[in-house]
């Protein structure tokens, strides 16, 4: 005898659920649902699947009935359990006032019950959550470890990975960085081995790569981010988690020099973040990852409209506006933009903010402003282990040392900054460093060694696509170079010797370490300096000016 229907598609719902196929499981048990009321745990099974198919509502709607379904019975944790997720589901999604009801109803029925049970240690989480908001990491601390003491006693493992990624950035608020990420690297142990619940497993996922972000944890970021991505390719139909995983790929990516990569990453980002229901507030994010790379491409008409964009989804585009206003010569507009930032997060200013002003301060001027906010950043830089955060600081320094005239120091902190950002493979932020030390160079006289490094520092803007830092180099050649007979710079005399000397420009390039295309550019500029046409005509001139 065949089974019903129904009874078919609960099976096929199970199996689906079981293999984390989400959208089956959904369709497949919402159909049982519509034929015969689903049991707690196959309405379990649904809220879930909806949950992670981004249909949040209907996961409300499965979990609201689940948790009448329980008290109905008279089992209080469960209806306890399916009142928690149904309150921290809505709070996550911006819904405080509808997810606190439902929170507090949990926490109603909790004290009613007076039993000693696990969900005591879920209903302290959101109040750990609110103390870290306000401001009172400490008190989230001691909330969170009474937490972790119950999860503990009840082997609730996934309940013990959500404490373990709130008490390390509790503890990471607190100046304890380290110790921080340890404990979240412990969350993420858990959810790699598979031990805790798929939605708890997103939630903490994103939270660490988070934190690596804010602080500049490169490795770690690439580590998780990684992660995460093949943790969202093991479940196709996964909503939730994926645009923000694509759109910490995307800025790795840009770190990294894979622009075009980048971009792609972040427009797909911004897609899937769209979509419905609803649209996530992260879709900001997502627009102003691709504002910063049109910048940087100097796309400056493309970059106003995602920066545009990104405002209109409640994600202030800063530093980013700022300093596409300097790159169009605004220069007013640009600190007006930046000095309103950092009076607005002055008690927590960002490192990215505090690098924004220090350049915008000394393109205004403002050597005084620049370096209060470069020793603010070396300041931060001090406390944290991240490369790329003292790389930052060190060229934040070495920009303000050559304004200060101290070309010596400048050096000496470009050269380390250089050296950590090749240590990341951050060649856009590595290239800037070697303009600082052409720049300090030219002001010691040094101007072969100048010219060297604007050459290395503009192939490598080249390679990216950087328009805007290809024009600076060439602007600063144009205008402040050493001349020589006939108009040639320091590094056209180079090229004019050792053409002279016989070598092609394939031997130049490798012997100045430069492109053969920035050797090509070099030849016919000193061609047309000189009126020649011929390298035999070159070669008879060096000789004649006493160049070779």
């Amino acid at each position: 005898m065949e089974s019903p229907p129904h009874a078919v598609a609960l099976e096929r719902g199970r199996a689906a659920h079981a293999r984390h196929a989400w959208r089956e499981a959904y369709e497949q048990l919402r159909a049982t649902d519509q034929e015969t009321p689903l049991s707690p745990e196959d309405l379990e099974r649904l809220g879930t699947a909806a949950y992670l198919i981004g249909k949040e509502e209907e996961s409300c709607e499965a979990l609201t009935r689940l948790h009448q379904e329980f008290l109905q019975r008279g089992q209080t944790e469960p209806a306890i359990r399916a009142a928690f997720w149904v309150g921290f589901t809505l709070v996550m999604r911006g819904e405080h006032a509808r997810g606190g009801g439902w929170l507090m109803r949990a926490q109603r029925l909790l004290e009613e019950d007076q039993r000693d049970c696990v969900e005591r240690g879920y209903l302290l989480v959101p109040q750990a959550f609110r103390s870290i908001m306000s401001g009172d990491p400490q008190t989230a601390l001691g909330l969170l470890n009474e937490a972790a003491e119950i999860a503990v006693r009840f082997g609730d493992r996934s309940l013990l990975a959500l404490i373990r990624q709130a008490q390390g950035r509790a503890t990471i608020t607190l100046g304890e960085v380290a110790q921080g990420f340890a404990l979240l690297d412990e969350a993420m142990v858990s959810v790699e081995a598979g031990e805790v619940t798929p939605a708890i497993a997103g939630n903490v996922y994103c939270s660490v790569i988070e934190a690596c972000a804010e602080l500049y944890d490169l490795r770690r970021a690439q580590e998780w981010t990684g992660a995460l991505s093949r943790w969202c390719e093991a479940q196709p139909e996964l909503v939730p988690f994926r645009g923000q995983c694509l759109i910490r790929r995307a800025q790795l990516m840009q770190i990294h020099g894979e622009w075009d990569s980048a971009l792609l990453e972040a427009q797909h980002a911004r897609t899937r973040l769209s979509e419905p229901p609803p649209p996530q507030p992260a879709v900001g994010l997502a627009y102003y990852q691709e504002g910063e790379l049109h910048r940087l491409r100097g796309e400056f008409a493309e970059a106003e409209e995602a920066y545009r964009a990104s405002s209109k989804w409640s994600r202030k585009p800063r530093p980013g506006l700022a300093l596409l206003r300097l790159a169009q010569g605004q220069t007013d507009a640009a600190v007006a933009a930046a000095r309103g930032l950092l009076e607005e997060i002055k008690d927590d200013a960002r490192p990215d903010v505090l690098a924004a002003w220090t350049e915008i301060a000394l393109a205004a001027g403002d050597v005084t402003s620049a370096r209060a906010a470069a020793d603010e950043l070396a300041r931060i830089a001090e406390k944290s282990a991240a490369t790329l955060l003292s790389a930052l600081a060190a060229q934040a320094d070495a920009a303000v040392l050559v304004a200060e005239g101290d070309a010596h120091a400048a050096i000496a902190a470009a050269r380390h900054a250089w050296l950590l950002f090749q240590e990341v493979e951050a060649p856009w932020y590595a290239a800037r460093a070697r303009v600082l030390m052409g720049c300090a160079a030219r002001a010691l006289g040094d101007h072969d060694a100048a010219a060297m490094e604007l050459d290395a520092a503009r192939w490598i803007f080249e390679q990216l696509g950087a328009t805007p830092e290809v024009a600076h180099i060439d602007a600063l050649t144009r205008d402040t170079s050493a001349t020589s007979a006939g108009g040639l710079t320091a590094r056209e005399v180079q090229v004019l010797r050792l053409v002279a000397q016989g070598k092609t420009n394939k031997a130049i390039a490798s012997e100045l370490f430069i492109s053969e295309k920035t050797v090509h550019r070099h030849v016919s500029n000193i061609f047309l300096k000189l009126d020649l046409s011929t390298r035999a005509a070159a070669t008879a001139y060096a000789y004649q000016h006493g160049i070779v």
